[in-house]
């Protein structure tokens, strides 16, 4: 049984797979509490595997996003091979503390400030994109991740802030960055623009 947050149907607003149709798995419960989260985790509904792929199976998308929280709380190798034979693509998005199940196929990992490169903290084996929100840290320390590889997509996303005018100098001071190291790209969060969820 795992304790479900919510599942739905929407775009993927952020990296590699932006503009994509995908059902998102959002897992309840996380090991760190960030202050930009936007989840509340301690509220979900228990389910079992077989639900779990039956939901995701409702919709016409191979994309299924596993979130959270912290999804790796709750994913094993048994989830994993129960959406494959579904016929659906898996893609987790994790903070890199603990490990993965073998055969996910995109990993988006998300460290959080603070977090040091090489720290006993980050147990993830791969990241395909490390994705990091911008809180005006040095960047140069997300390069060294034992998890980057050479084809490691680098993504700096503004930290979003209800206040306009905040948020605004924050998305400014992002698209100053990447523009001045081409090594990372922008993560948009295209859902925040179109507002959907």
């Amino acid at each position: 049984m795992s304790k479900i947050n919510e599942i739905f149907y929407s775009l993927q607003g952020e990296g590699r797979h932006s503009g994509e149709a995908a059902v998102f798995v959002r897992f309840s419960g996380c090991n760190l509490k960030c202050p930009f989260c936007d989840t509340l985790h301690e509220s979900g509904t228990e389910m079992t595997e077989e639900e779990i792929v039956a939901e995701a199976s409702r919709y016409p998308t191979r994309l299924v996003v596993l979130t959270g929280g912290e999804p790796s709380l709750w994913i094993g190798a048994s989830l994993v091979d129960r959406l494959h034979e579904a016929g659906k693509y898996i893609a987790v998005e994790t903070n890199g503390t603990n490990p993965l199940p073998d055969g996910v196929d995109w990993i988006t990992m998300s460290p959080k400030a603070g977090m040091a490169p090489g720290a006993d903290v980050m147990r993830l084996q791969r990241a395909d994109e490390i994705k990091v929100v911008d809180l005006g840290q040095d960047l140069e320390r997300y390069f060294l991740l034992p998890q980057r590889g050479e084809t490691t997509l680098m993504y700096l996303q503004p930290c979003f802030v209800d206040d306009a005018e905040e948020y605004a100098r924050n998305v400014e001071r992002t698209v100053g960055r990447v523009k001045a190291d081409s090594r990372w790209r922008l993560s948009a969060q295209l859902h925040r623009f179109l507002q959907i969820p």
